[in-house]
């Protein structure tokens, strides 16, 4: 059975208070997992610890915690810390982002980002366990150090995001799971034969490893509203997060469309960016439609062969109003 997860919003929010709120109403409708991404909002270790201090029983995790804006061994120790304070809820996910982010936010070369991910990720695991950690890679050497605490129990799982086939191939072979973002269902399909691979390569049990699908998500009584928050949210990843998602949906067969998306967000074109999304694309890409409309829509992704989890995602321009009538229309059963 697939897990139903909740995808905090990458969008600000009023207040922390009003995240916790949201996180809490995940956990009274039964979602499984809490992820919240690290942005350019406010950072996620904080907000996850007054999370965890208000919730009970929902997973929580980083989906995702760049791998450029923090060293490994912080990562680990943060990692630590928030299986400590959550009494063994959390998950940790990592990933490079993308150059706008890293380096015109963060002031960092974004350089050789499938190996600083597979780097962290190995280090992160060394410092988990807690024994001294000793390492000498191509990006990273370290030597001695060596949590002043008990290591965390248990263990969390660290996962790693991805969309190329090289990259989600890592993540089979050196992580947990792998953090899919804005796939059709045809083209999820195809990364997870890549993961598969990657699980083989590194001897890994795939039943352990848990794959979720973050899927952009507005169930709302006006049908035609939920459609057209979704169709701005997925036509600004594709024209205004840099080019990975262009390539992403590119390499998935609709390259004209993306490229057409891409080059008209970057002209100034935005409304002709989002008219250019058909709605068949649309489908294939996220949910909407009223609440019954949208929780039919969401069960075909569901179905796939796989994937652990789905998680419901937010539009960036959503009120909290609208995202909380979506987390209700869209909660496990």
């Amino acid at each position: 059975m697939t897990d139903r997860d909740v995808f905090l919003p990458v969008a600000a929010q009023p207040s922390v208070d009003a995240l916790v709120s949201q996180a809490r109403l995940a956990e009274k409708l039964g979602y499984d997992t809490a992820w919240l991404p690290e942005t350019w909002g406010r950072d996620a270790v904080t907000t996850l610890t007054c999370i965890a201090q208000e919730t009970d029983e929902i997973g929580i995790g980083t989906s995702i915690m760049p791998v450029y804006s923090r060293s490994p061994a912080l990562i680990g120790q943060t990692a630590t810390t928030l299986q400590e304070v959550s009494n063994g809820r959390f998950r940790l996910g990592l990933g490079p982002s993308g150059p706008i982010v890293i380096e015109n936010w963060h002031g960092i070369e974004f350089s050789n980002p499938l190996r600083r991910t597979r780097e962290t990720v190995e280090i992160v695991k060394q410092v988990l366990s807690g024994d001294s950690v000793t390492y000498d890679g191509e990006v990273f050497e370290l030597a001695g150090f060596k949590l002043r605490c008990e290591p965390p129990e248990p263990i969390p799982a660290v996962d790693t995001a991805g969309m190329g086939p090289k990259a989600v191939e890592l993540a089979g072979r050196f992580a947990d799971g792998w953090h899919a973002l804005l796939f059709t269902r045809d083209g999820l399909r195809d990364r997870l034969d890549d993961f598969d691979r990657g699980a083989q390569l590194g001897k890994r049990d795939r039943s352990e490893q848990r794959v979720s699908l973050s899927l952009t998500c507005c169930a709302l009584a006006d049908e035609a509203e939920a459609k057209q928050l979704v169709r701005q949210h997925v036509a600004f990843y594709i024209g205004g997060m840099g080019t990975f998602y262009r390539d992403n949906l590119a390499r998935q067969g609709h390259e004209e469309t993306a490229t057409e998306v891409y080059d008209r967000w970057q002209a100034g074109d935005t409304s002709g960016a989002i008219t250019a999304l058909s709605d068949e694309l649309l489908e294939q890409l996220a949910v909407w439609g009223t609440p019954e409309a949208a929780r039919e829509r969401f069960e075909r992704f569901t179905e796939i062969d796989g994937l652990a989890a789905v998680s419901v995602s937010f539009p960036r321009a959503a009120t909290v109003e609208q995202i909380e009538s979506t987390m209700r229309a869209l909660a496990p059963e």
